[in-house]
């Protein structure tokens, strides 16, 4: 008998909740009250449960029906959901979107991207990875994410195309306790290099025998720019931080921006690209998201 319930039986059953009554369900559904009340009864009848108590003037939700309304909803909800996807995807529409995220990039700048994307795709779950240097583009070649944002990886492999997004400002810092921090006026290259430098270690082989912005012979390896950003203010080296995600520690005194040779004062710029691949560019929810990634990265400082 359970077998029998219909889509039907679900949205009257929840549009005579809502509605507070039969008559005014059937009114917002277009159909005779009669038909309303015949519904809810035979969906009763299948479950073996009172829905409405009709000793009144209005039917009234017993507990059964309290609780299985809530379950009704729910029912009703996914198959919506699931008929908007299959419309999106009938229409070219990604069934989901993945983005692999370069992790100097401002997670804040893509949150702000995401809130709009949610209230314009849905229906489209996002799935979002940070990485570093080339693991921003080893899952776009390997068809694992739609595009990526990325930066610290110079050269593109053949067959990704990029697009330009804003740049972000990349500082060289150190502990306030450093002995670099001690030293006053521009910081030559050859007093870098007797110290330890932290560095970002890339988990692909895209930038295998390349050495990027690594100026001395001393260097520890992480993973991470959280581990990197830990170590660093507790002076266990010195190296380069994207600026925002050191600002609050420069002003509070925990780091200090270093003034290095042939380094302009106020940081380098790192130029940041959507990039994906050429024979699969982004469907229409990728698009629009990297449309307005361009806006809300160009509309602030990073």
């Amino acid at each position: 008998m359970l077998d029998g319930l219909s889509l039907d039986q679900l949205r009257t059953f929840i549009a005579a909740v809502d509605e507070g009554s039969f008559s005014a369900a059937a009114r917002k559904l277009g159909r005779a009250q009669s038909a309303v009340s015949e519904l809810v009864r035979n969906l009763e009848t299948q479950l073996r449960v009172t829905l409405f108590d009709r000793s009144g003037r209005y039917p009234q939700l017993t507990a059964a029906g309290n609780m299985l309304v809530a379950t009704a909803r729910e029912i009703v909800a996914k198959v919506d959901f699931f008929k908007s996807q299959a419309k999106g995807m009938a229409a070219g529409l990604e069934p989901e979107l993945s983005v692999v995220v370069d992790v100097f990039f401002p997670i804040h700048v893509v949150a702000e991207a995401a809130k709009d994307f949610r209230q314009q795709f849905p229906e489209v779950p996002l799935r979002l990875f940070v990485e570093a240097l080339g693991g921003t583009v080893q899952p776009v070649l390997e068809q694992r994410a739609n595009f990526g944002i990325v930066g610290s990886l110079p050269a593109m492999p053949t067959g990704v195309v990029t697009e330009p997004l804003a740049g972000v400002t990349f500082l060289v810092v150190a502990a306030a306790d450093h002995p670099l921090a001690a030293i006053k006026g521009t910081i030559p290259r050859s007093e870098l290099a007797k110290h330890v430098q932290l560095v970002l270690t890339d988990r692909t082989e895209l930038s295998k025998g390349r050495e990027f912005g690594v100026m001395s012979p001393h260097t520890w390896r992480l993973a991470d720019l959280f581990a990197k950003h830990t170590f660093l203010i507790n002076g266990l080296g010195w190296g380069g931080m994207p600026e925002h995600a050191v600002r609050a520690d420069i002003e509070a005194g925990r780091l200090l921006e270093l003034a290095v040779e042939q380094i302009p004062v106020g940081g380098l710029r790192l130029p940041m690209s959507a990039a994906y691949r050429s024979d699969g560019p982004p469907g229409p929810a990728g698009r629009w998201l990297i449309e307005r990634l361009k806006i809300c990265s160009g509309s602030r400082d990073q």
